[in-house]
């Protein structure tokens, strides 16, 4: 429930009123004498979804909002707010979004100051780096609810949408900031915790499954970033707490910024570039799927003329959203490129396993897992493959890593490091 209270000069009263009772809202009236002249402050309460819309009918009418203030009220009784909840809330005109100021001010509100906002994703960063190394889901998990990336990733989209330079430039640096932020913290904590011995610095970072999830992108990677983005966006936009969808939001960014530091202290470039590109494609779909569904959902800019796109083509708003939409398309190009190259690089692999394992000397295994290191520009050297079979018990199969190998060499063009790992099978007992 909202209440509104909006300054209306004496000579544009009527029509304000004509507008609530057109609408069927009760209201109270006091003369004020105000900045912009005399006049009456009305106050009158509305259902959230009624915000925009009764707000949009006085704009209409000629009624000047300069002086509008829009606060949260637990109730309300009035003798028709019944009648308002059922058409806003229940009946025809059902809508859960919010005003556009409201939702300016939610964006900016829920933005914390500099140093939480940085002292957050530190802490994060260095928990998620710790579940990654851990293996530890829970602890992964954990760092994100304690991210605080859904406010700089939203905020800036506001600003995209609504055409609020300063929320732009807040959001999507500190964005871009805190992702740099969170990938130098884990940076520094993997080294810590390697050079000190507290993890084995001959470990092989890729064998762990957390991590192996973050360097292995694949197109699904890009769905959990367009998810993201959407959800917070609605979440934002309507009465759905924006807490619910700040993790989702996380999900999709720290824990590959956590695996890029770590793919840095390890010296492991392929680790580094395979969640870098993660970050990189991650960060530009949220964003452009936040655009996407504050539109879809009626917000626009200050003076957009409604139907006519060619009109709004000369104001600074469309400028600013081409260079924008340039930039994330070319840092979502880049990801995209590294990705797609190791997607097709992996689905060369897996075709190849099966094909030498359908063969008649291999008959009898069965493939369990292929693990594909991540290769992309600037990895150079072999690319690991870890192949497990599952095989008779005590039944060799000698050759088999030479044919796999030489069989990816072929299909790939490039060198490759087969390792075959066995999983023992017993066939049951006669009793």
């Amino acid at each position: 429930m909202r209440q509104i209270e909006v300054f209306v000069p004496t000579e544009t009263r009527d029509a304000a009123l004509n507008v609530l009772e057109d609408e069927g809202i009760d209201y109270v009236r006091t003369l004020e004498n105000g900045n912009g002249g005399d006049g009456e402050l009305i106050r009158f309460p509305v259902p959230a979804q009624a915000v925009e819309s009764v707000l949009s009918a006085l704009r209409e009418a000629g009624i000047d909002d300069e002086f509008v203030v829009v606060s949260s009220i637990e109730t309300a009784r009035t003798p028709r707010i019944d009648d308002l909840e059922e058409k806003y809330v229940n009946g025809q005109e059902e809508d859960d979004s919010i005003a556009r100021e409201e939702i300016r001010s939610r964006a900016l509100e829920m933005t914390p100051g500099r140093l939480t906002y940085y002292a957050m994703t530190v802490l994060a960063a260095v928990v998620a780096t710790a579940g990654l190394l851990l293996d530890s889901p829970a602890i992964v998990v954990g760092s994100m609810v304690i991210a605080p990336q859904v406010s700089a990733a939203l905020t800036g989209t506001v600003g995209l949408v609504l055409d609020d330079r300063d929320m732009i430039t807040d959001g999507l640096t500190s964005l871009a900031l805190g992702l740099v932020v969170a990938i130098a913290s884990a940076f520094a904590f993997a080294w810590l915790v390697r050079s000190g011995g507290i993890v084995p610095s001959t470990i092989d970072i890729t064998a762990i499954v957390q991590v192996q999830n973050r360097i292995s992108p694949g197109l699904l990677a890009l769905v959990v970033g367009v998810c993201a983005g959407a959800a917070g966006a609605f979440g934002l936009a309507t009465a759905i707490p924006v807490s619910l969808v700040g993790v989702m939001i996380a999900v999709a960014l720290i824990p590959a910024a956590a695996a890029v530091g770590i793919g840095l202290a390890w010296g492991e470039s392929a680790v580094a570039l395979g969640a870098g590109a993660l970050v990189a494609v991650n960060a530009t779909s949220i964003l452009f799927a936040g655009l996407a569904v504050f539109w879809y959902l009626g917000y626009r800019p200050d003076g957009w003329t409604e139907g006519s796109l060619r009109a709004n083509v000369p104001g600074d708003w469309l400028d600013t959203l081409v260079v924008a939409v340039v930039v994330g398309m070319l840092v979502f190009a880049a990801g995209g490129l590294v990705i797609g190259q190791y997607v097709n690089h992996q689905n060369d692999v897996n075709d190849e396993v099966r094909t030498v394992l359908e063969e008649d000397a291999y008959s009898e295994l069965q493939l369990v897992e292929v693990r594909t290191e991540f290769v992309g520009p600037g990895t150079g050297g072999e690319p690991d493959v870890t192949v497990v079979v599952q095989r008779p018990a005590d039944v060799p199969y000698p050759n088999l890593a030479a044919a796999l190998e030489a069989g990816l060499e072929e299909r790939t063009d490039r060198d490759a490091a087969v390792t075959v790992e066995f999983v023992e099978s017993e066939a049951p007992r006669a009793s």
